[in-house]
């Protein structure tokens, strides 16, 4: 890594410059006089109440950039740098928005990326660094203040060291300053800032309630002021510009993509649900079917199929919502708010696809939902695009899916348990039955295909971290049966309860799943479901052979018990009560049947409440030798399975 000029020297240079000494002295009073407003003052006190409204008289291109460089440096033939430039003027005060900018060197006509962080993150250096490896350049912007990049951390403690001012100490950073209004997030600088609300306060741009209120506008406003910063780098072919985001910054990019200049988006794991406000006035201008009516570029949406944020049964409604014809989904089942390889590299193929031409991303798997069968099992049919080479055809399929999901269905989204259809393969169609169904419960079912990729991938993850891709998912769109069409089919009802919970046998894992995939412990929901729950009076039982002596972990929810292996060849089978599982806190399970989530690891670390400042509690350890095999997970009551 060469830095082109010490951080001090930089830091000092900056602030010379524009007179920045934190908000207290904020610089947009530096060249005097009366700045004009970015956005048009209300008229008769009248708020926006609609997306047209909402933006009209915002011009993303009209007010100089003034970008200032804070920190410069190069790594692996890439040009890295801490930036800030103008957002907006608000209020009469300016504010800018610091990002990490990143190119490869050399570099030119390059498409050109924003990445929009969500709640609680950073904008990351990572995400620049290994895009430029790829031939884009970044940038990564912090709407809330916090970065992460080699020799400029700022995180929430730096950032309220810029709002106080605090020059002098050792670490303050120049960052975000949204001047005199709150856009900042986790935390907001006035303790009172709810992030998303509409409401008026001190530090709100409008009197009365209105979505110029919003923090997702004000973001949403800087991160079309990142595309003109994009567009005017001289490496950056501003016809080829693109935007993603995770989680909050799933819902900006969808804010966001309506603007033209953007020619491809990938918002992940948000931007499809946020439609059930508590405000009228924020539904008719900042849910996430207004932006998403707006958008005409090809879009693909990452959504984990157990997602709180960007719920899967939002997604249909959302592929109807949009007007662009060019879109895609991935949605990895089991999976809240994270992803595997296979999944997020979606996004950046995606990009190869419509800024480069590099790639050809396969059709979406078209599917057809029969009920009406001779043995009245529905089945899933699923004709793939073969243009790649064909890994495998899954489908997935649950009955804990709700009509209308809302916010408050939180616990039932994330621990949904979708049931593994292994399909055959007979005249370019894969056939999956789904049997075990209620009839008084909807059905939900999706395909997904997975293709092997001509070569490995490497990204930046959701959370920044480096991920090797050889493999590419692509998912159909959610098909949603209400019971009375299951009964009016004349579906058969299978759905008795079982003691057996897994037998480990063949694709197994598809009802698990991890995160860490090279690890290999293991999670399901199948507890969840009412089919494995277990019997009064029952204990859990499970088989084991591993190779050392080593300790077992099982997790129930927040709940865990510690088995300790002989180790040999020999089957060695685990018991466990009640009374074996404990939290935190040492207090024991008390009910089988409030378990959701069932893991089996070497190690887990369970963690205090949050405002609890104990240290979280380590249980198990280190793995030693080949990974476990296991066989007959089941409940046994009395002696009896």
């Amino acid at each position: 890594m060469q830095v082109t000029w010490p951080l001090a020297m930089a830091t000092a240079l900056v602030l010379a410059c524009t007179g920045a000494t934190g908000l207290a002295n904020d610089a947009s009073q530096a060249d005097g006089g009366t700045l004009a407003e970015t956005l048009t003052p209300l008229k008769g006190g009248k708020a926006p109440n609609s997306y047209e409204s909402m933006w009209r008289g915002f011009d993303p291109r009209a007010e100089p950039l003034e970008i200032e460089t804070l920190h410069e440096w190069q790594e692996d033939g890439v040009l890295l740098r801490l930036v800030r430039f103008r957002i907006g003027v608000f209020k009469g005060r300016k504010a800018k928005l610091a990002a990490v900018y990143g190119f490869p060197k050399g570099g030119s006509n390059l498409p050109g990326l924003v990445q929009i962080h969500g709640g609680g993150q950073y904008a990351d250096y990572k995400a620049c660094l290994l895009n430029a490896k790829r031939g884009y350049a970044t940038v990564s912007i912090a709407w809330a203040g916090r970065i992460s990049a080699p020799d400029y951390i700022v995180n929430p403690a730096v950032v309220k060291l810029f709002w106080d001012g605090k020059t002098d100490d050792p670490n303050y950073r120049v960052t975000t300053d949204w001047g005199a209004v709150d856009g900042y997030h986790a935390p907001g600088r006035n303790p009172g800032n709810v992030f998303p609300s509409a409401k008026t306060a001190p530090w709100t741009l409008d009197p009365v309630e209105s979505p110029r209120n919003s923090g997702w506008f004000l973001c949403a406003v800087a991160a079309r002021r990142a595309l003109t910063f994009l567009e005017r780098q001289p490496e950056v072919d501003e016809d080829r510009l693109g935007v993603y985001g995770h989680s909050m910054g799933g819902k900006l990019t969808v804010l966001t993509a309506p603007d033209p200049r953007v020619k491809a988006a990938a918002p992940s794991c948000g931007g499809i649900s946020d439609r059930y406000n508590r405000s009228p006035l924020f539904r008719q201008t900042l849910g996430d079917d207004v932006s998403l009516k707006q958008i005409t570029c090809p879009i693909i949406f990452l959504s984990p199929a157990n997602d709180f944020h960007g719920r899967i049964g939002d997604l249909p409604k959302s592929i109807a919502d949009i007007k662009s014809k060019q879109w895609r989904v991935t949605c990895s089942p089991h999976h809240n708010h994270q992803d595997t390889p296979p999944y997020e590299v979606a996004t950046l193929l995606w990009f190869d696809h419509h800024l480069k031409n590099r790639f050809v991303t396969p059709k979406t798997p078209a599917t057809q939902l029969t009920l009406r069968t001779d043995d009245g099992v529905p089945t899933l049919s699923v004709q793939a695009d073969s243009s790649m080479p064909i890994l495998s055809v899954d489908v997935y399929y649950t009955q804990h899916g709700k009509p209308d999901e809302q916010p408050s269905d939180m616990t039932n989204t994330r621990h949904r348990f979708w049931h593994f259809a292994k399909p055959t393969h007979a005249n370019g169609l894969w056939t999956a039955r789904l049997p075990r169904l209620h009839t008084d419960k909807p059905l939900w079912v999706y395909a997904n295909v997975t293709y092997k990729l001509a070569e490995s991938v490497t990204g930046a993850g959701y959370y920044y971290g480096t991920y090797n891709a050889t493999s590419l998912n692509l998912s159909s769109l959610l098909t949603m049966v209400s019971p009375g069409q299951l009964r009016s089919a004349g579906v058969n009802t299978e759905a008795t309860p079982t003691t057996l919970i897994e037998g480990f046998e063949d694709d197994w894992q598809k009802e698990w799943f991890t995160y860490r995939p090279e690890v290999w412990s293991r999670s399901t929901n199948k507890l969840y479901d009412d089919r494995y729950q277990a019997p009064p009076g029952a204990t859990l039982h499970l088989e084991v052979r591993a190779e050392q002596k080593n300790k077992l972990v099982v997790r129930l929810d927040g709940f865990v018990a510690e088995c300790r292996l002989n180790g040999g060849n020999e089957w060695q089978t685990v018991e466990l009560s009640l009374n074996d599982f404990q939290d935190i806190n040492g207090n024991t399970l008390t009910d089988w049947r409030r378990v959701k989530q069932l893991t089996l690891s070497a190690s887990e670390r369970l963690r205090p409440n949050r405002g609890d400042n104990r240290k979280p509690r380590v249980v198990g350890g280190v793995w030693r030798g080949a990974p476990p095999q296991f066989r007959n997970l089941r409940w046994v009551t009395n002696g009896i399975e």
